[in-house]
């Protein structure tokens, strides 16, 4: 059986975002059942329940550790279920988690070249022991079996493929050309399998549009996990947050719209759609707002922190 589980489905800065001010963060604040308070998207995967892959390290993977007895210890004085951690890109929020993870423990470290090349051109990360963890490169378009630190195979299959996406913000160089510099392995999706079964589903936490050739290879899918960042492409600007950036600027489509994510998913019979990586302006992270209701009728589930699926 794979199994998914939900670490965190929030956006960057998490809801509440510490700074943020927004209604829906005063909501979550304050305690609103209609409010719940969600981590920094990350998502883990196993076949055994026993081995877990982790998909992105979020900076809120400490709490994320606590709060799924999944990922507790369970054997011994030092012992984690994490076998490995996959990185979709080079985004503030889905590295820094990796130095939560810094005491000489054996795991293997999944990312396109591109991004490796990232982590290894920051000294910081140099806290991961290379006598403990291996750094291991995939392919664009190569299916994988994903393997621990000491090269046991764990049943579970990963193709990584590029999708329309941007450079990490840090990264940016408004001289390199179009899109700040941004190459192909900047931003990837995955197809995450079980070996022995076939059964599958897709994890795209970022992602700019939907052109054709993405759009075949989802079709029909059983389960997808989507970038939900923005409700509208202007929404941080029109929420008066002091971003002064759309979100096609930052790398992301919208939920709404003509060419949102909602309608352009809607014919491509996709069993189960859930939004993952949700802004904290969204006001679909509302249970009781008019968005969250049209979503549901549009036939979307959104993440929560501690959701699980299997497969």
């Amino acid at each position: 059986m794979l199994r998914a589980l939900v670490l965190g489905a929030a956006a960057g800065g998490g809801f509440p975002q510490w700074n943020c001010n927004h209604e829906g963060c005063r909501r979550a604040r304050s305690g609103d059942a209609n409010a719940k308070p969600q981590t920094q998207s990350s998502i883990a995967a196993s076949i055994d329940g026993n081995d877990w892959y982790l998909f992105n390290a979020s900076p809120d993977l400490r709490q994320q550790f606590f709060d799924n007895p999944q990922l507790h210890p369970n054997q011994g004085a030092r012992h984690t279920p994490v076998a490995g951690v996959l990185l979709t890109n080079g985004d503030v929020d889905h590295i820094a988690g990796l130095l939560t993870m810094r005491e000489s423990q054996a795991y293997s470290l999944y990312a396109t070249s591109r991004v490796h090349q990232v982590l290894h051109q920051n000294s910081i990360f140099q806290v991961l022991n290379p006598d403990f963890v291996v750094r291991r490169e995939f392919e664009l378009d190569r299916s994988i079996e994903l393997q621990k630190a000491d090269g046991t195979l764990s049943g579970i299959e990963v193709e990584p493929f590029a999708v329309p996406g941007k450079i990490a913000l840090y990264l940016e160089d408004a001289s390199a050309g179009e899109n700040f510099g941004s190459q192909p392995e900047d931003t990837i999706g995955l197809r995450i399998s079980s070996k022995a079964t076939g059964k599958h589903f897709f994890y795209i936490p970022g992602c700019a549009s939907v052109p054709e050739d993405l759009a075949n290879r989802l079709s029909g899918a059983p389960l997808l996990l989507f970038d939900g960042t923005l409700w509208h492409d202007d929404e941080m600007i029109s929420a008066g947050t002091g971003v002064a950036k759309t979100g096609q600027r930052m790398g992301h489509m919208s939920m709404s719209g003509d060419g949102g994510t909602i309608a352009t998913f809607a014919e491509l019979g996709i069993a189960r759609k859930i939004f993952i990586h949700i802004n904290n302006t969204n006001p679909v992270l509302l249970s009781d707002s008019p968005e969250r209701a049209s979503l549901d009728e549009a036939g979307w589930q959104i993440a929560r922190d501690g959701m699980e699926v299997q497969i």
